[in-house]
């Protein structure tokens, strides 16, 4: 039987378990990386494990999040990494380097390597064939310290891509297509791999588009064969050394196979407030547009920028539209402004950001009131703006560029009359200057650590007791993001290294009354329906509700890395074994559960008393051994200190 590119990849890593689908398995990772909102704490939790020197092949910490610096947080955070990192062993990219997944897939990522990040967009080096995998600062910083990453072996979903696009169409609408297919809870437990006569017509950048988004699926990763295509842009890169040719077996066997025909894409857009709500361009209509924001990990390569600056150039801005464009990275800056494609876009009005992430997080660029704001980004959740009742759409840079032209969301065919203007092609050779990446110290340094009084301790859970109790301080619906969690607009990421200050702000977009109820009942219990904890990796979306007392979740079902990061932190991920026990359960119902320890350990049926009604409503706690035994602890940290 024929063996899909991604189990081979895995089985190469595997260090214990079967790879069975929803089997415990655990793999050897090669490199990992953070960026500045998830790395302070990544970093803090490496150094309470007192492991002297990263293990892995390379270790990244980049800058891109928090990088507008309205007062001495960021800056404070940022030296914090940048010595952390000079004395542990790992490669540091300065603020203005770029976004950490356009850099790192420009001069990082290798085919066939395993990565894991403290973000959830890790998967983009699936595009150049790396099984990249997104997770919690805490399992990334075990990974630094030597420590195997364990995941339930996903199902392998064979994504078969035929034809060819037609011009004006791209690559964002390729993974618009797969979510509209999908749905944002479609991939969970699924690795998506790519295959088909299709790949050969993408680029890597392209195919980083698909495999970046491929996490608003909800699933483990994206990947796409290592093939002639990543040769030439690895050599382009001055790093040729680094391919190996990496595909599937002829006759590989798949756990599902879904087919899509590039050559029928139209222009497509997710309308607001959740990536999977994707309509045509046409059945949308032309909504007047207030702003476009182009860039982000998702679409600010070379190749979309040269395709917006065609677009631009010659044109001016429509006069109600506020276009700003942020490059994904220094190298690419550097090209726009030396070929000339730099001076179009700002001739037409556009207004030049940092190589950075900006407005993706809501770290400047906020829509106006009731705004409509175009995005080239990969989440468009409520709220995640900056601006509470704009409506963003997530669109191609291509369908950007034109409707910042028009004024309203329109197609490129629509502003100009001859779309070979955006047949360009990936480089022969990119500017290659890695000037701005830091190299670490020799072992046994005597570098300082520099801590400034922004950073604070991060909450530690005690072991599991016998009786979990709490009133039900919160009941949710579906699809409640960790951007509802705990919220990461730009007032709230400077202070993603102090979780006392960012508690005040948890779960407030859901009850403004939220922290003050769970200070005031000394925690509780949260009840949720479907998909709880989607988006981005933020483990703050654990830590913080651990901070305030937060002893279990209840919910229908749970996103994959927000489910790891409660268990992280010790506290308990319970799934109603009948979901129509979800009706059962009101804010404000005293629940108990008695024998917790046992229930846990798998001895007795895993049951939650709800006082107010009497009733015993029946739970499931699907995990492995392993992680049973991290929840008795109290969390990963103090597991992994007892053994």
């Amino acid at each position: 039987m024929g063996r899909p590119l991604a189990y081979k990849i895995i089985e190469k890593h595997l260090v214990s378990g079967e790879m069975k689908p929803g089997s415990e398995i655990s793999i050897r990772i090669d490199y990992t990386l953070t960026q500045d909102s998830t790395g302070t704490m990544a970093y803090l939790q490496f150094e309470a494990m007192g492991i002297p020197r990263v293990k892995t092949k390379k270790s990244l910490a980049y800058i891109d999040h928090n990088i507008l610096q309205s007062g001495p947080e960021n800056a404070d955070d940022h030296k914090y990494i940048a010595t952390v990192a000079k004395k542990h062993g790992i490669y540091f990219s300065r603020p203005g380097n770029g976004i950490c997944h356009q850099v790192n897939l420009e001069r990082f990522g290798v085919p066939g390597a395993t990565l894991l990040g403290s973000d959830s967009h890790t998967p983009t080096g699936g595009g150049i064939g790396m099984i990249a995998i997104g997770a919690g600062g805490l399992d990334v910083a075990v990974a630094m310290g030597g420590g195997e990453y364990y995941l339930s072996m996903p199902k392998i979903v064979n994504l078969e891509l035929k034809g060819k696009l037609k011009n004006g169409v791209s690559a964002k609408d390729v993974i618009l297509e797969v979510l509209r297919i999908m749905s944002v809870k479609g991939g969970v437990g699924r690795i998506i791999e790519y295959t088909g006569e299709g790949v050969a017509a993408l680029s890597v950048p392209e195919r980083a588009t698909i495999t970046n988004m491929g996490t608003e699926l909800g699933a483990t990763t994206s990947i796409f064969p290592s093939d002639e295509v990543t040769r030439q842009f690895l050599a382009a890169q001055g790093r040729e050394q680094d391919y190996i040719p990496l595909s599937a077996d002829p006759d590989a066997e798949y756990d599902e196979h879904i087919v899509v025909d590039l050559s029928a894409l139209e222009p497509m857009a997710a309308c607001p407030h959740m990536p999977d709500r994707v309509k045509t361009l046409p059945e949308i209509g032309q909504i007047k547009v207030d702003q476009v924001c182009i860039g982000s990990c998702t679409n600010s390569s070379y190749l979309d920028m040269m395709r917006t600056a065609a677009i631009l150039k010659g044109k001016t801005v429509h006069e109600d539209v506020s276009l700003v464009i942020a490059p994904g990275s220094k190298q690419v800056l550097e090209m726009l402004a030396e070929n000339g494609a730099l001076a179009d876009m700002i001739a037409a009005g556009a207004r030049i950001l940092e190589c950075g992430c900006g407005p993706c997080i809501g770290m400047g660029q906020s829509p106006k009131t009731d705004g409509v704001s175009l995005r080239t980004s990969n989440r468009n959740f409520y709220a995640r703006s900056g601006t509470a009742s704009a409506g963003v759409y997530l669109v191609s840079p291509e369908t950007a560029a034109a409707s910042a032209i028009a004024g309203h969301l329109c197609g490129v065919g629509d502003v100009i009359d001859d779309l070979s203007v955006l047949d360009i092609e990936v480089p022969e050779i990119f500017n290659v200057n890695d000037n701005m990446i830091v190299e670490p110290a020799p072992e046994n340094n005597d570098v300082e650590i520099v801590r400034g009084p922004n950073i604070k301790e991060f909450p530690i859970n005690t072991r599991l007791p016998e009786t979990v109790s709490g009133n039900v301080l919160l009941k949710m619906e579906d699809n409640i993001t960790t951007d509802h969690i705990m919220p990461s607009n730009a007032k709230l990421l400077p202070y993603r290294s102090n979780v006392p200050y960012l508690s005040d702000y948890c779960l407030t977009p859901v009850d403004p009354e939220f922290p003050a109820r769970a200070k005031a009942q000394n925690g509780g219990i949260l009840v949720a329906g479907q998909n709880y904890g989607q988006g981005s990796s933020r483990e703050h979306a654990a830590l913080v509700p651990l901070y305030l007392g937060i002893k279990a979740v209840v919910a229908k079902s749970f996103a994959r890395i927000h489910a790891s990061n409660l268990i992280n932190s010790g506290i308990l991920p319970l799934t109603f074994k009948n979901e129509a026990d979800y009706e059962k359960l009101s804010q404000g119902n005293a629940l108990v559960i008695e024998n917790a320890r046992a229930k846990v350990e798998g001895k007795l049926p895993f049951t939650i008393k709800n006082q107010d009604s009497g009733e015993e409503i029946e739970v499931e706690l699907g995990v492995s051994e392993r992680l049973r035994k991290i929840l008795l602890a109290g969390g990963l940290l103090n597991y992994t200190r007892e053994n």
